[in-house]
């Protein structure tokens, strides 16, 4: 079996090897093309795996842009860019779509050093309409090799405040921009709130492209075979009051609602754009998540992401589980706690499955909000359930929960508010990269007045944080935990309250100790059973608290041996650095103790597999074993397989 065992047979698309080669094609040829680079995507991501069902909802209007547009002079931003994968192999990158997610493999998303047909990389939501304004303005203030600038946004994404923020702006600047709202009802999990629904009434009925055209006299943006219609449809309107869309109120002309998937449609809008479009402008393209692959269409998330996959049937290759995935655990002993206390409300940022919230939502339906993708709105919304007397979680991915850290600033932690911070994908989180790293929760919670931070060191440890998390009502408490499954240990019935600030002795020996902080212990641990071989013996500290301190385990640790280590799924400026404020200030380094942090490194660490990645930052446990060899003066020679 080979690499391209069942792949389809594409002669067209084999003769793209940039989008300049289908400006040659017919409008019928570029249809074909559509056909084969959607057969293409669907090969190419059951081999590898990744976000599917975006791609597969975008592969016409993939097309079309790069056929009418001249990019890379035209600045083509995918909004999250979960949809880039058909992009990826128009764009020169077809040839390396196996490496996707991988190692020294492709991106996952769009990336700026990966090509330049990639003027901006993504990855999170809603901030497409930003970015392609500030090209559109570049261009008008003379910079070089700038022409349009086309945004590609889901309606997803348009319920994050950011995308707002930026219409708001292009209206008032009045310069041509191409926004296009790709509307397939969906963002990762069922779309929430008004404006989904306001999306909904605009195509409802179907009042399309002839219908809103001809309501606000945008007739010549349409084909020529579609003003013929529109002016009829004029006629029909005389003397109705029809108030214009969100969009033209704003300031954008309005294009739509268009097939998505009609090619011939989106070939002739796209080319009447083209020529005529001054100021900012909005497509309004509706789409299937998914189109084309009828595993994808049945599914709930309509193929959103997934594991390698057989292509007749769809079923994904998943390795079988041999401990309870961190999320899950966590979701379980909300659900527990909540069943005795009815104060307690769960919240999520658009990512009711990967927050494991879908199971709370199932248990306590009225007890659980989805806010869409708006993790703004969704930590302020924490602050006045809280300041209203309930018991708010905020299940929110570390590198989520940086988007609304003024919010935590301001509204939690200045407040003192007792709001749950549950942060999942702490620490480096594989095939999604750098953009998706749970890197610097710890260092932005931990220097906040107030604030109380947690970091689970296995899963049963996650249950008794969430226990206290629960029982905490002084003020902002968060505790931190890994993706994937947890390492296997007893489980306890139901989490136990922590004494906050208090962490707890795991192994005692001599000379060095390592106080690890989150997941890491089990890395520590294998490293001081290598050791042990060796005849060193390290005492082994489990943390679990950044703030407060274990203040007297840190200064016994340090009275009690010639070397001290900390290690922490995060980058500097998080526990290490406050460990060792709390060494100095105490005059410990005045004696001798020899200290070492183990942290991220400062630079943001590409897609791999997890190990790897921990590799490329020295926190495996071969780099903690080296780390005490070189304390204890014993020479390193390379490292242990």
């Amino acid at each position: 079996m080979t690499n391209q065992t069942n792949r389809p047979a594409t002669p067209l698309l084999d003769r793209i090897g940039s989008p300049a080669d289908l400006k040659a094609l017919t409008d019928r040829e570029l249809r074909q093309a559509a056909d084969e680079l959607r057969a293409d995507t669907i090969w190419a991501v059951s081999r590898t795996g990744g976000h599917l069902g975006a791609g597969l909802g975008v592969v016409e209007l993939t097309v079309a842009l790069h056929a009418v547009f001249d990019t890379p002079r035209d600045k083509l931003i995918w909004d999250v860019s979960h949809q880039c994968y058909p992009h990826k192999i128009l764009t020169g990158r077809r040839d390396r779509m196996l490496t996707l997610r991988q190692k020294d493999g492709l991106s996952g998303f769009t990336k700026r050093s990966e090509s330049p047909y990639d003027p901006f990389g993504a990855a999170h939501s809603s901030t497409s309409i930003s970015a392609a304004l500030g090209f559109a303005m570049g261009r008008e203030l003379g910079a070089p090799g700038v022409g349009d600038a086309i945004a590609v946004i889901g309606d997803g994404a348009l319920s994050g405040g950011m995308a707002y923020e930026a219409l708001n702006h292009a209206g008032h600047l009045k310069k041509r921009l191409i926004v296009i709202l790709n509307d397939n009802e969906m963002s990762i999990a069922p779309p929430v709130g008004a404006m989904s629904s306001y999306l909904s009434r605009l195509y409802a009925g179907a009042p399309f492209q002839e219908f809103k055209a001809a309501a606000k006299g945008a007739v010549g943006f349409l084909p020529p075979p579609l003003q013929e219609g529109a002016r009829r449809a004029k006629e029909m309107l005389k003397g109705l009051a029809v108030g214009g869309t969100l969009f033209e109120e704003l300031g954008f002309s309005y294009v739509g609602p268009i097939d998505g998937h009609d090619m011939d449609s989106l070939l002739q809008i796209l080319r009447t754009v083209k020529v005529r479009a001054t100021g900012p402008i909005l497509i309004h393209a509706i789409t299937q998540k998914g189109k084309g692959f009828r595993p994808a269409e049945g599914r709930s998330d309509k193929g959103h992401a997934t594991a390698k996959f057989d292509m007749i049937t769809g079923e994904q290759s998943k390795a079988p589980s041999n401990a309870p995935s961190y999320t899950k655990v966590f979701a379980q002993n909300l659900i527990k706690e909540a069943e005795h206390d009815d104060r307690i409300v769960a919240i999520t940022a658009a990512m009711p499955d990967g927050t494991g919230l879908n199971l709370f939502a199932e248990r306590f339906p009225k007890r659980c909000f989805d806010v869409g993708i708006a993790e703004q709105h969704g930590v302020t919304f924490c602050a006045g359930l809280a300041a209203a007397g309930m018991k708010p979680f905020a299940a929110i991915y570390s590198t989520f929960l940086q988007r609304g850290y003024d919010q935590v600033v301001h509204d939690v932690a200045l407040q003192n508010l007792p709001v749950r911070f549950a942060i999942d994908r702490a620490g480096l989180v594989g095939a999604d990269g750098a953009t998706h790293a749970g890197s610097f929760d710890v260092a932005y919670l931990s220097n906040l007045p107030n604030f109380t931070v947690m970091a689970a060191a296995d899963e049963a440890e996650l249950c008794h944080m969430v226990a206290t998390a629960a029982a905490h009502d002084a003020g902002p408490i968060a505790f931190r935990f890994p993706r994937g499954e947890g390492v296997g240990v007893e489980m306890p019935e139901r989490g136990q309250p922590l004494e906050i600030g208090k962490g707890r002795m795991i192994h005692e020996g001599e000379r060095v100790a390592i106080l690890s902080f989150g997941a890491r212990l089990g890395e520590v641990r294998a490293a001081c059973e290598a050791l042990r071989a060796r005849g060193i013996d390290p005492t082994i500290a489990d943390a679990r608290f950044s703030k407060p301190l274990d203040r007297d385990l840190i200064l016994r640790l340090a009275a009690e041996h010639e070397s001290l280590i900390t290690i922490e799924e995060g980058a500097v400026g998080g526990f290490g650095s406050h460990v060792a404020q709390l060494l100095a200030q105490e005059g410990v380094f005045d004696t001798g103790l020899r200290f070492r942090s183990m942290v991220l490194p400062d630079a943001f660490i590409d897609q791999g597999g997890p190990r790897d990645m921990y590799a490329s930052a020295g926190l495996n446990a071969e780099d903690i074993e080296a780390q005490v060899l070189r304390l204890c003066d014993v020479e390193v020679i390379g490292k242990r397989a």
